[in-house]
């Protein structure tokens, strides 16, 4: 769900990787169904391992409940989550809430911080539409 949510709210501000400690086999059809509500498909998602997921990694989100079984330089911040699996729809629906409710108010953090795209480029100038720098 926060994988979903981050890549439908924060996907120009970040590459969202999910993994788990102990990955299901496949993505729960109540996961699914629960956050079609929202308009976010899931259909191109599966569980991973923490092995599977690729690059840098800036900041660690972990929903699992348990420590971490690796020291990482990456900051780890650890939310409450309650797992829903085995549990009602509602309470799918509740978690689905609660997760996206955490991913809007860390994108919301991100995007705070994060300078404009110029001043990402110290190099970057503004030109017009003929690629000309503008008059002064």
């Amino acid at each position: 769900m926060a994988e979903g949510f981050a890549r439908a709210y924060g996907g120009d501000l970040m590459s969202a990787q999910s993994a788990g400690l102990a990955p299901a086999a496949s993505i729960a059809p109540l996961t699914h169904k629960v956050m079609l509500e929202k308009n976010i498909k899931l259909g191109d998602l599966s569980p991973r391992s923490l092995d599977e997921v690729m690059g840098g990694v800036d900041l660690i989100i972990n929903i699992s409940g348990h420590e971490l079984p690796f020291k990482t330089r990456a900051p780890v911040e650890a939310w409450d989550v309650r797992d829903p699996i085995g549990e009602s729809e509602q309470v799918y629906r509740q978690v689905r809430d609660e997760i996206e409710r955490r991913v809007k108010k860390l994108i919301g953090s991100l995007r705070s911080r994060k300078p404009p795209a110029s001043a990402e480029r110290p190099g970057a100038q503004r030109v017009d539409s003929q690629g000309r720098a503008p008059r002064k």
